[in-house]
């Protein structure tokens, strides 16, 4: 109950600093009529009085935007060499750890290349989703590392996947609506505690695969039997001792695509994908902000919820499990299915606001509810692929990003996480250690708030001295 208390009151916290912003976004907008009458006789408004017009007049002008839109020429130098190498290792570390490599992807775009923040959160989904894809495809022969399952637990992508697409949408239109230095003060907040926490579950596994593999080293002495794969059995809620030679052949186990695939819940995260497809063009044929426009935004609620609600329900009652977790994976309570379907829409709308990953989130939730680190991994990533490719599509809507390069750099993600995930997965065979996919995470989450805060720090005090707009952004009047 302790646990379950520290995670709400997290998510409470996390929950109010997103709320302040949208309150903040609809005072602003509400007062736009109170600004532009005030603005002529702005300077003459007396101390008391005008701190109020102050706090409109910087939070929203009306017609005034401080995006700038840069994309760079694409040609051959050291820039794009310098980045293809940056992305290469961010794509195979972030594909490892579950959470794509966005908080690398974005600063490299930004800073080595040279695009503005808004476009390179563009082109990072690009290379998520490439990099997502791939790793996809390389796990989908791969089986749970202690139990008679594929290694993609398909009941709870199907939990989180609908929620994570919705979040998505919203923070794709708040990743326009916003200020860089909102961004930036809510990605330092989230990705200092989330890699803290992640670290602290490292430390945690590998102490306990510490005492496994000393187990099995005693055995070994006793029986006179020195078997290697004693030495992989190692994760928390692992089997009995009896099994480690099963442990280290399903690790090392291949089978055919089609025997890992279930099939129903694959075909309703398919549905879920397409609705939003669907929904996505129609919205992009209408008029910004009219009334279908918005009926066409609330129509992606009903998806999400009903699909959502028909796993939570299921998993409720006890007909479903997350067979992933073992003998804990059933009878969920409901305040669980509720925590962790809010965190799937907080991931998708920091995933769409900053161009990254909704792993960044679920990858330590996962590991949280005491999903072994390989599945973590493999499951955020598959949710994250059907996420990122929605994002993809939204931002080409938005004409977000130049096609060529976003090819380009596809490319570079999809190559470096296949590599990635094959040399990770042999050191975690030979070691026995799967602790090393929380440490890749966590170090992944690190560098990105180091990095990404930096770039948005600094974005932030040039803005300041050259005295620009850093309001909100006009939603209904946005132009690429």
């Amino acid at each position: 109950m302790a646990q379950i208390g520290v995670k709400w009151r997290v998510l409470r916290s996390i929950s109010m600093i997103l709320w302040s912003f949208v309150l903040a976004s609809m005072l602003a907008s509400a007062e736009r009529g109170l600004k532009l009458q005030e603005s002529t006789d702005f300077k003459s408004e007396p101390s008391g009085s005008g701190y109020l017009s102050q706090l409109v007049n910087f939070l929203w002008q009306s017609g005034v935007s401080g995006y700038q839109h840069v994309w760079p020429d694409m040609k051959f130098n050291v820039s794009i060499v310098l980045g293809t190498i940056v992305g290469f290792f961010g794509a195979a570390f972030g594909s490892v750890g579950g959470v794509g490599g966005g908080g690398i992807f974005v600063p490299m775009l930004s800073l080595i290349i040279g695009f503005d923040a808004k476009s390179a959160t563009a082109i990072s989904k690009c290379m998520i989703m490439g990099a997502a894809a791939s790793t996809v495809y390389y796990n989908l022969k791969l089986r749970h590392p202690t139990l008679d399952m594929p290694i993609i637990d398909y009941d709870l992508a199907l939990l989180v996947q609908p929620m994570l697409m919705l979040g998505i949408s919203i923070g794709v239109a708040f990743n326009v609506v916003f200020a860089d230095w909102m961004v930036t003060v809510l990605l330092i907040i989230l990705f200092v505690g989330t890699s803290t926490k992640a670290f602290f579950k490292g430390v945690e596994t590998w102490k306990k695969e510490t005492i496994m593999k000393k187990e099995a080293a005693k055995r070994s002495e006793t029986t006179g039997n020195d078997q290697e794969g004693e030495e992989y059995k190692l994760l928390p809620g692992g089997p009995s001792n009896d099994t480690e030679k099963e442990i280290k052949d399903n690790s090392e186990k291949e089978v055919s695509i089609i025997e890992n695939v279930c099939w129903k819940e694959l075909g309703l995260l398919v549905f879920v994908w397409v609705a939003f497809l669907a929904l996505q063009i129609a919205k992009n044929g209408t008029t910004t902000c009219s009334t279908v426009y918005w009926v066409l935004n609330l129509l992606q609620i009903p998806v999400s919820v009903g699909v959502t609600s028909y796993e939570a329900i299921s998993l409720y009652k006890g007909t479903r499990v997350i067979a992933s977790k073992g003998e804990d994976g059933s009878n969920l309570k409901a305040h669980q299915l509720i925590l962790y379907c809010s965190c799937a829409v907080l991931a998708g709308i920091v995933g769409g606001l900053l161009g990254l990953g909704g792993g960044f989130i679920l990858g330590p939730l996962f590991l949280e509810l005491g999903v072994p680190p390989q599945v973590s991994s493999a499951t955020a990533t598959f949710a994250m692929t059907f996420s990122s490719s929605m994002s993809v599509v939204e931002y080409y809507l938005l004409k977000r990003f130049p096609v060529p390069y976003a090819l380009y750099f596809v490319a570079v993600a999809t190559v470096a996480a296949f590599i990635g995930q094959h040399v990770v997965r042999r050191l975690i065979i030979i070691l026995g250690r799967a602790s090393l996919i929380i440490f890749i995470l966590a170090f992944t989450i690190f560098v990105s708030a180091i990095s990404l805060g930096g770039v948005g720090i600094t974005n932030m005090i040039s803005k300041i001295e050259n005295h620009d707009y850093m309001g909100f952004e006009n939603l209904c009047k946005y132009d690429a």
